[in-house]
């Protein structure tokens, strides 16, 4: 999705973690799944499926802790057949923190606030906790679908596939130098 350049200032920057501020858990998982020989892809095909109630979607809302999850999670995945370890999922999370060099004001966790993306409330969570309004915010992600209700909101939105593409495209739209 092409930088929108916004009318108003910008006075906020919001940034995914996962994939984004680290290594994408991506990588990790496909890892994973070559590792043991199921197919690839196999863990973000279950965290895909009913993505509002699934292991993945309980546990980052704190609805369920690590070991729920993984009982969870083992089902889902035996539901199709396939045996996979969660704590060794959640063990792919661990990324590395990439070479962003940023101070952040808040950080507001999912797990601890009860509401994960794409929930348009997660983020008005964030502009009321900056006291911004949402076309006053750039918010990049790796994910086009965390993207689309900040842009429904009227965020400058910034899709993260390339991280040189994507501090060009946030200095664009704030304005100066970022990195």
């Amino acid at each position: 999705m092409p930088v929108r350049f916004p009318a108003v200032a910008i006075r906020a920057v919001l940034w995914d973690f996962g994939g984004v501020v680290t290594t994408s858990p991506f990588d990790a998982f496909v890892e994973y799944e070559r590792s043991i020989g199921v197919p690839e892809g196999l863990i973000r095909s279950i965290n895909a499926t009913n993505p509002d109630e699934n292991a993945w979607a309980q546990l980052e809302r704190s609805e369920v802790d690590i070991d729920g999850f993984c009982v969870l999670f083992e089902a889902e995945a035996a539901a199709l057949g396939h045996t996979l370890e969660g704590q060794k999922v959640i063990a792919c999370l661990q990324g590395r923190v990439k070479a962003v060099q940023a101070h952040f004001h808040h950080i507001i966790e999912s797990s601890k606030v009860g509401l994960r993306k794409p929930d348009p409330r997660i983020y008005r969570l964030a502009c009321e906790t900056m006291a911004v309004e949402p076309d006053e915010v750039v918010f990049l992600d790796d994910l086009g679908v965390n993207l689309k209700p900040a842009a429904a909101m009227g965020m400058t939105t910034i899709k993260v596939v390339d991280h040189t593409e994507a501090l060009r495209q946030l200095e664009s739209a704030v304005g100066f130098p970022v990195s």
